[in-house]
């Protein structure tokens, strides 16, 4: 708990029991301090923080007023959440007057209705039979497989599957390659959820750090012989949260590691539709043209379509494919067809609906550059070419603090450590533009008071606090 909490302090000795409080509500709310975790003991708290025992009984009292925290008399405490409250960043809402900067998915296309309203008469020809479609829809699966065809990459229907999402393909590959103890390989930052999908595998993460430019092929190789990993789990398109996007030459570099060391590969594609300074289409080709029997390749509809239809798909040889449908037997039984007859209606002329997407993600993305800019200028980062984020480095590593203190100005915001296997981070921040241009203004300027506020505090801990 102490190394979650980071530098808690932020107003001093007056209002330590407040802002441990503070700290420890984020831990929760975040996700990082799951519900029912049993906690320690207040004297073993203020040993481990070291302060008085009287200041952590204060924040726990107040957190049990919040319904953050449960005790029984015999049993101890444990986290809790009250009526109403999320677990995790990505469940937060930007209710009320909060605004959200924990999600990085848009609202719905325009054409959802309408493939929707397109895809009812097909159903009532489906409810004469029994629903299960292990692989997926047939005409999905063509019109995916036609996707990837036009991307560079020559594909059959028999080499996808269709999935409830690109996250339930990492869960799959999991079950299938890795076991307790495997290690798999990842890069630093990268996507939260699929760090906690490697640990309820029980496998170990193995992250090698991004550089300022993106990729270290030679650290990645370095990894790949020394730790052995099963599995690799890789975002080169448009990288969650750097937005970093690998090159055609550094592709074939990796797909070539890949195939010395017969490390076989999760690549996460959400993003590659969401090229917002060029064409798709016209991008490097996947990186399964380079080591296709080592790549399974994972797309969604979330980002370019809409979250809600709740569909992925992966992309792999059909041994790989027939091996991954085998293992999902022991997850669930396929996909909604509903939802898939929706999907193939998008897909049977995507461009116009994708066009659409990108368009209004520039503005996003140039108006919360502005924003940053203008309220937050000591903060630097790269202008994306696509994806759906900015990742900031602040001038001070308060990343946490931030976060924690945003609160207090009406911003959810995550802070960096959740997209870092062991922590850290702390010098960055994470920005979604997937809002519209007036509220992600807005939240910047509460963000930049929120920043001001520790920036101009972050001192005095380690004078009034020397412990």
């Amino acid at each position: 708990m102490a190394r979650l909490l980071g530098v808690w302090r932020r107003h001093g000795s007056r209002r330590g029991s407040a802002d441990l409080a503070a700290g420890i509500r984020m831990l929760v709310l975040e996700g990082r301090l799951p519900v029912g975790t049993g906690l320690p003991a207040e004297r073993e708290v203020a040993a481990a923080l070291g302060v008085s025992r009287t200041m952590v009984a204060t924040a726990w009292e107040a957190l049990r007023g919040e319904g953050l925290v449960v005790s029984r008399r015999g049993a101890g405490s444990w986290s809790a959440l009250p009526p109403g409250a999320h677990a995790r960043e990505d469940e937060l809402p930007g209710a009320g007057d909060m605004i959200d900067f924990t999600r990085a998915v848009p609202a719905a296309v325009p054409g959802v209705a309408g493939a929707a309203a397109a895809a009812l008469p097909r159903l009532t020809a489906e409810l004469a039979g029994h629903g299960y479609y292990e692989l997926g829809l047939p005409v999905l699966r063509e019109r995916i497989a036609d996707r990837f065809t036009a991307r560079g990459l020559p594909t059959v229907p028999e080499q996808v599957l269709v999935t409830n999402g690109s996250h339930h393909v990492l869960a799959m590959a999991l079950r299938l390659l890795a076991g307790p103890g495997d290690r798999v390989l990842i890069e630093q930052p990268t996507y939260p959820n699929a760090i906690d999908a490697i640990r309820a595998a029980h496998a170990l993460p193995v992250p090698v750090a991004m550089t300022d430019e993106g990729w270290d092929a030679d650290a990645i190789e370095v990894a790949l012989r020394q730790a052995a990993p099963r599995v690799a789990y890789l975002i080169v398109d448009f990288h969650n949260p750097t937005g970093h996007r690998l090159d055609a030459e550094g592709r074939a570099r990796l797909g070539a590691v890949l195939r010395r060391t017969g490390t076989p590969a999760v690549v996460d594609e959400t993003h590659v539709e969401l090229d917002l300074d060029g064409d798709p289409l016209a991008g490097p080709p996947p990186l399964a043209a380079f080591a296709p029997d080592w790549v399974i390749a994972a797309g969604s509809a979330s980002k370019s379509h809409w979250g809600g239809l709740r569909l992925g798909w992966v992309r792999a040889s059909t041994e790989i494919i027939n091996r991954l449908a085998a293992a999902r037997r022991s997850i669930d039984l396929g996909s909604p067809v509903f939802e898939q007859l929706v999907l193939a209606e998008l897909l049977g002329d995507p461009e116009p609906e994708l066009r659409e997407r990108r368009a209004e993600l520039v503005t996003r993305r140039d108006a919360l550059v502005e924003a940053v800019r203008t309220h937050c200028p000591e903060w630097t980062f790269r202008v994306p070419a696509g994806g759906l984020s900015l990742w900031c480095r602040l001038p001070a590593p308060v990343s946490t603090r931030i976060a924690v203190t945003a609160q207090n100005h009406g911003v959810w915001v995550v802070p960096a450590s959740r997209f870092a296997a062991q922590g850290g981070l702390e010098r960055w921040l994470r920005l979604p533009f997937t809002q519209p241009p007036e509220v992600l203004a807005d939240g910047v300027r509460r963000l930049a008071l929120a920043a001001a506020s520790v920036l101009d505090s972050r001192a005095a801990p380690a004078v009034l606090n020397p412990v």
